[in-house]
């Protein structure tokens, strides 16, 4: 075994662990605070779906990957890689989708009660669940029209192929065919980035119109950012922590598209692209995830000396 290939199983499984271990952090923690009663903000709700979206992606593409990397056979059926590739397509619209809402309804949340988001500022918290729900509906049709493409490893060399990635291949069609497909794949996608950027500019252009009011408000106390702020900043470091690695990721898809018999190395480098955000987006949001832990954890204190003084 090279040990080119050694390293890339390493980072491989790296992701794995590190993306597994920091997205169920992030989703027991959630989970704790709906069991123990807490009063969840509204935004738990997309972060739990977030996480199961991550770990799906990070499961159905970097365990068949990791393998494949360590020079373990990893041959399947038909069947079990349209499987995998659904639930990573799924998985990967999903933590797209909810990201896209997160920064949406921090948008509408910290905008003024004179905006035109004012109306819909108070409407908002019952619409996320619908919101997250679409995002798991709409993205198994999307993705499944597509699964003809995609078939088990075969050990015949044909024509045929297009490109095989270690477990999986996709047929080769004509150019026109190839692009459409890559632009249906990738529209919603370039729908959710142009969403988030546009939330993003809306909630910079707000904090800073935020910022310019202060100064003009004397105080002896030193000023500390609201909870709603630090939300807000760890919001927009996750989004632009997407919208990088999106980019990134979208420079080799053109690269795997163009290439013919594109080499182990350029498909690895893209797949660890991939993985990048569902591994470190988890811990991202562990700032943001501990103080609302430091807060439940007095609500819960304070609950006990209430029920003892009672």
């Amino acid at each position: 075994m090279a040990a080119g290939d050694v390293t890339v199983g390493m980072i491989f499984l790296s992701q794995i662990v590190l993306g597994i271990l920091g997205n169920f952090s992030l989703l027991s923690h959630h989970l704790f605070l709906y069991f123990s009663g807490y009063r969840s903000r509204p935004t738990n709700t997309i972060l739990k779906h977030f996480t199961l979206g991550n770990i799906l992606t990070l499961l159905s593409r970097g365990i068949p990957q990791t393998m494949v990397a360590f020079g373990l056979n990893f041959f399947i059926s038909d069947s079990g890689c349209k499987l995998l590739f659904c639930i990573y397509r799924v998985g990967r619209s999903v933590s797209i989708g909810s990201t896209c809402l997160l920064c949406v309804f921090q948008a509408i949340t910290i905008s003024s009660g004179d905006s035109r988001w004012a109306e819909l500022k108070v409407k908002a918290p019952g619409y996320i669940g619908v919101s997250v729900n679409l995002c798991w509906i709409l993205s198994i049709p999307v993705n499944i029209l597509f699964l003809r493409y995609v078939s088990g490893y075969s050990n015949n060399k044909n024509s045929t192929i297009l490109k095989d990635v270690g477990y999986c291949s996709s047929a080769r069609q004509d150019k026109t065919s190839d692009t459409l497909i890559t632009v249906l794949l990738s529209f919603p996608d370039v729908v959710c980035v142009g969403i988030m950027l546009w939330a993003s500019s809306s909630v910079v252009s707000i904090l800073y119109r935020h910022k310019q009011r202060l100064r003009h408000i004397h105080t002896t106390t030193s000023p500390r950012s609201s909870p709603e702020t630090r939300a807000t900043k760890t919001i927009l470091l996750l989004v632009s922590t997407f919208v990088f690695f999106y980019i990134l990721s979208c420079i080799f898809q053109v690269c795997l598209a163009a290439i013919y018999n594109p080499g182990f190395f350029l498909m690895s480098t893209a797949a660890i692209i991939n993985g990048c955000f569902p591994t470190v987006s988890p811990f991202l949001l562990t700032s943001s995830a501990s103080s609302t832990s430091r807060i439940c954890f007095a609500w819960i204190r304070g609950q006990k000396i209430i029920l003892g003084a009672t």
